[in-house]
């Protein structure tokens, strides 16, 4: 359900790294608001040093202690795909979170167009349950430090296989 009010995004760090965003006014409700939501991402991503590594963030309807007026929810950094502290295959098995995004920083994204160094990347997945006809929907950004969009790609009907972005967030709420 599509409503005028807008969805207020507010991002917030510790110890200098992004932890997430805060979400006000209401979820987003379509593919467009995610992609929209994950291009703000992708944005901050470009930050020198706020994301070091590659990360999965979630979306999470918890509140903050003492939350502003109107906040609904929380899309939280969940952790890194690679490392010690990687997240285990079937992390959100048992919780499917309503979207996953992978932000990728600068030194881990490859710019589509070479005059674009300093690009940051994403991808949002929005699990759907196939077999009962919910499509799995997915967007992808790209974008360079002084917020120009490079890229930016929306899809319903989803093989998450056939993207790398994709197939890793599924694997993390496959059982």
């Amino acid at each position: 359900m599509h409503t005028n009010d807008p969805v207020l995004i507010t991002p917030f760090q510790a110890h200098g790294s992004l932890r997430g965003f805060l979400i006000g006014g209401r979820w987003p409700d379509t593919t467009k608001e995610w992609a929209q939501l994950l291009a703000l991402a992708v944005r901050v991503a470009t930050l020198p040093g706020i994301l070091t590594t590659t990360t999965v963030f979630g979306a999470r309807e918890d509140l903050p202690d003492d939350p502003e007026p109107g906040t609904v929810g929380l899309v939280l950094a969940e952790g890194p795909i690679l490392g010690e502290q990687a997240l285990e295959p079937g992390r959100f098995a048992r919780h499917v979170p309503p979207a996953l995004m992978m932000l990728h920083p600068p030194s881990e994204t490859r710019p589509s167009l070479p005059e674009c160094s300093g690009a940051a990347s994403g991808c949002v997945l929005l699990p759907g349950v196939p077999h009962l006809g919910l499509q799995h929907r997915a967007a992808w950004v790209e974008a360079e430090s002084d917020g120009t969009v490079t890229s930016m790609v929306s899809r319903v009907g989803v093989d998450p296989i056939s993207d790398p972005d994709t197939a890793v967030l599924a694997m993390l709420i496959a059982a």
